[in-house]
């Protein structure tokens, strides 16, 4: 940017993050850049904020996926922006957001899965019939994200439907947790998760990365979601890195976190299925002597 002085810049959140937290970057002529558009994973409202107020320029969020070509919304690059929003959809494109359970199609306001409709559409997955019977049925491609559009047509993404932590018998979306930690002065990188309760069911986890140089606690974390967020949305872990696990374009794989964590609590169950088990075994006399490990 400081060499060429383009103009237009598309990237993803995490391009953003990491410009936005260079140590050097006040050294640099950022300020040609015009026009960015971030897709790839949600845009955080923090970091569209810092970087339009670094840059000059103005950053707009868009959406898409795989099967649609992949862009299917997107705000205005020079007219009206949203902050918070993935803007309208592309023309010729149909979208609409129906309910989770009955499939009734949704008024302004209320969150539902997101449909789309349109000419970048996929015709199917090679190959996967019953897949593409999932995926596309009487034209509509069912994203699987949930969304809510307002009364003027703009859309804004909540969360994967497969990402819903459930709590207690509440629904906590990650990313309204991210956007909040990422107010947070330390945080350079965090992504919410769903944990294994035995009480609640599921508990908010926030793996985060500081921003170099920077100490935080976790309690620090934690009390600062808490004054933010409702308490059932709040985390009640965290748990520091040095980086999160991303595809090669950059966007944080939640699923990587939570396989992790099963596996973990896995663990833990056999572990105290084990010291159960030897205890009963002492009680009732019975030792190595028996022929058991």
């Amino acid at each position: 940017i400081h060499k060429h002085q383009p103009t237009v810049f598309p990237g993803v959140p995490t391009m953003y993050v990491a410009i936005n937290n260079h140590p050097q970057v006040k050294k640099f002529n950022v300020t040609s850049i015009k026009g960015c558009i971030s897709g790839a994973a949600g845009l955080p409202v923090e970091v569209q904020t810092k970087f339009q107020e670094l840059t000059g320029g103005r950053l707009v969020e868009g959406y898409g996926l795989s099967e649609a070509s992949p862009v299917t919304h997107a705000n205005p690059l020079f007219g009206e922006n949203r902050i918070g929003t993935i803007g309208v959809p592309m023309p010729d494109t149909d979208a609409k957001i129906i309910h989770l359970e009955t499939g009734v199609e949704c008024k302004p306001g209320e969150p539902g899965e997101l449909l789309v409709r349109g000419p970048q559409v996929m015709k199917g997955y090679w190959n996967k019939p019953e897949e593409t019977a999932k995926q596309l049925r009487e034209g509509w491609l069912h994203t699987g994200d949930v969304a809510v559009m307002d009364d003027d047509g703009y859309f804004r993404i909540v969360d994967r439907v497969k990402d819903m932590i459930i709590a207690g018998g509440f629904n906590i979306y990650p990313r309204e947790v991210e956007d909040v930690l990422y107010q947070h002065p330390a945080v350079l990188e965090v992504a919410a998760a769903g944990v294994p309760d035995k009480y609640r069911g599921e508990s908010v986890k926030a793996f985060v990365v500081l921003k170099p140089g920077v100490h935080a606690t976790a309690e620090e974390i934690i009390a600062f979601g808490r004054e933010h967020l409702a308490p059932y949305k709040a985390p009640r872990h965290v748990e520091f890195r040095e980086s999160l696990p991303k595809t090669l374009v950059g966007k944080i794989l939640r699923r990587e976190l939570v396989a992790e964590e099963k596996a973990k609590h896995a663990l833990h169950q056999a572990a105290d299925w084990v010291k159960k088990e030897l205890h009963v075994k002492e009680s009732s006399g019975e030792s190595e002597r028996s022929g058991d490990p």
